[in-house]
């Protein structure tokens, strides 16, 4: 592994895991697509960590308060005695299908991930669902409307981003407008939500990367991954927050059509 090849992805997967165009797809299709070695697992498992930093830095305040109102709940036996208690929970709940399909097809889900063709199709279905997801752009429901049927129907549909080429938040941000939140709470929530999941892919990653012989000689350009993937990370998630306030997902769908219809091309001509 080189210094270059540590900054490209930790670039990949900070802009990536954000940008509704699918992190895990772009892992699979950019070394396809050029003929590159794939991404050592163990740089992947520091760039996930340098996400999980990115988003928690940005909604720190989000998350210190949900922390705070849950644990205030349980001391007084009262779980959703404020907004953000009850936000807490709806993350909580939120999270467990995609744990649940996470481990118990983990076997069928590695073999997908040795099929990039598979991923570029899945790719243009991300394209297809924020297109879809533009046109349900009709909601003003504030986080503090949210409801329990609102926290299952958006965990649920995030199952679907544990396949390559699916973009996790692009389905999250979709389903939260099918249920009528508006723009800026979809996203909102969609990367609250992402927190569990980020941390647990992350978390799971830094355990087999501490039984790996030789990690420590990577060290250097795993921190560099790491850094590289938490700056970009949070840029990332300021500008789609920004963008969503005025512009549409239409941008994103192009990029998931052109790419995905071009890897299938490059690779049916040879």
């Amino acid at each position: 592994m080189t210094y270059l090849e540590a900054i490209i992805l930790g670039i990949i997967q900070g802009a990536t895991e954000f940008l509704p165009v699918s992190s895990s797809g772009h892992l699979l299709l950019i070394p396809s697509l050029f003929n590159l070695s794939q991404p050592n697992l163990n740089a992947i498992a520091i760039a996930h960590l340098g996400t999980l930093v990115a988003v928690i830095t940005y909604f720190y305040r989000d998350l210190w308060a949900i922390i705070a109102g849950v644990v205030s709940g349980i001391r007084q036996g009262k779980l959703l005695n404020s907004q953000e208690a009850r936000l807490g929970w709806y993350i909580a709940v939120g999270s467990i299908p995609a744990v649940v399909v996470g481990l118990l097809f983990s076997d069928f889900l590695d073999s997908i991930l040795a099929r990039p063709s598979t991923a570029a199709i899945l790719l243009i279905g991300t394209g297809i669902i924020l297109v879809i997801g533009e046109q349900l752009v009709t909601g003003d429901k504030p986080i503090s409307r949210m409801s329990w049927l609102d926290s299952i129907v958006i965990g649920l549909v995030q199952v679907f981003a544990l396949l390559p080429g699916i973009s996790r938040s692009g389905v999250t941000i979709t389903a939260g407008l099918s249920r009528r939140l508006d723009r800026a709470t979809a996203a909102r929530y969609s990367f609250l939500l992402g927190v569990p999941v980020i941390a647990g892919a992350g978390l799971l990653a830094v355990l087999d990367l501490s039984q790996s012989p030789g990690a420590s000689s990577l060290a250097p350009f795993l921190l560099t991954t790491f850094a590289v993937a938490a700056i970009v990370g949070y840029a990332c998630i300021h500008f789609l927050m920004n963008w969503l306030q005025q512009r549409s997902l239409y941008l994103f769908a192009a990029y998931c059509f052109a790419f995905g219809f071009v890897y299938i091309i490059v690779t049916s001509i040879g």
